[in-house]
């Protein structure tokens, strides 16, 4: 399990390295190298808060923007199969690609279950028929927003 060190909504990260014996990190998430080290836990967070107190100052100095923003835009890769999967069931639930992979990083991030669309079709015996939107309280408590009933 990787352990990551906390402050000012910075992280970095805490190792041990066996072979110099030191306690050791980085800081995360930032464009510059900024490492930190001690001998003792206790130290590597001391030292590491110390480092991005310098780090912040430093980029004060050289009039720079001190961490690398997150605008929420990334990119994704995955094989042209699950890639037309994913966009096939999107369609079908009436959502976009983007919140397929909205969803799954909630549910990775969150431990959640999503919302799914459900479709049910009744014919009646006329053989007719007839659309319309209901919602089903016994679904609801599932995460089932609507229902598309046909009959």
């Amino acid at each position: 399990m990787k352990m990551t060190l906390k402050y000012k909504d910075y992280e970095g990260t805490a190792e041990i390295d066996v072979e110099r014996d030191v306690c050791r990190g980085k800081l995360l998430f930032i464009r510059d190298l900024v490492t930190y080290e001690s001998k003792t836990p206790a130290g590597l967070r001391t030292e590491f808060e110390a480092a991005v107190e310098d780090y912040l100052e430093t980029c004060k100095n050289l009039n720079r923007d001190p961490q690398r923003p997150y605008n929420g835009v990334f990119q994704f890769r995955t094989s042209p199969e699950k890639h037309r999967l994913a966009a096939v069931r999107a369609m079908q639930d009436d959502v976009s690609l983007n919140e397929v992979v909205d969803r799954a990083l909630d549910a990775y991030l969150h431990g959640t279950q999503q919302v799914h669309n459900v479709t049910i079709k009744l014919t009646n015996p006329i053989g007719s028929d007839v659309n319309f939107l209901q919602s089903s309280p016994s679904l609801e408590h599932q995460g089932v927003k609507r229902v598309a009933i046909t009959h």
